[in-house]
């Protein structure tokens, strides 16, 4: 009796230490996924951050960013160009300067940052989702009447993140896009152009 009462804790140890290393490994090697449901942070998405390269932000997303500016035929990591999502979700771009990601662009309306906000959301709710941190200048193209747009740019409070910025697009008082990164490249009013 006593050696089976051994035994049986013995198992139940070496069962318990396989499951906890497995759960170990598993959480190690899983890589996150950038989706159209991923939060969108004042320095980066998902697992995507301000700063990497553009291979890195491949590699850490498990998507392909291909080097290939916006609009045009060329890719320039010097200068500032926007690669190509393949693989990856719609409406979700990253502006790469000086050979690095420098900001990323929200273009659909199932993407929220972290705090919440989202395409469609009112000028007034993202006050509410960012009190006390929001500032509001007339939109540079439609910031008279009948559309009244505004930028409403989250500027943090705190030191570390003084040079990020979240700058929310609105017309008729909705948001229509939104953006995160470093400046200057944030503030860039027709991105790379």
């Amino acid at each position: 009796m006593l050696k089976l009462n051994n035994l049986t804790k013995f198992i139940t140890l070496l069962i318990g230490t396989i499951a906890l290393i497995l759960t170990w490994v598993t959480s190690v090697t899983a890589q996150p996924q950038l989706t159209e449901r991923s939060k969108l942070a004042i320095n980066g998405i998902g697992p995507i951050r301000v700063g990497m390269t553009v291979d890195e932000a491949s590699r850490s997303a498990g998507i392909q960013l291909i080097k290939n500016a916006r609009g045009s035929g060329s890719f320039n990591e010097d200068l500032c160009s926007y690669p190509q999502v393949k693989g990856g979700p719609k409406g979700i771009s990253f502006m790469v300067a000086k050979g690095r990601i420098a900001r990323v662009d929200i273009d659909n309306d199932r993407t929220t940052t972290i705090a919440g906000a989202k395409i469609g959301n009112t000028q007034q709710q993202i006050i509410n989702l960012y009190p006390g941190k929001i500032k509001i200048t007339p939109h540079p193209y439609v910031g008279r009447p009948p559309l009244n747009g505004k930028y409403l740019t989250f500027v943090p409070k705190d030191a570390a993140d003084k040079n990020y910025r979240i700058i929310f697009e609105t017309s008729k008082n909705r948001v229509t896009r939104f953006r995160s990164g470093k400046l200057p490249e944030v503030e860039y009013i027709e991105g790379c152009s």
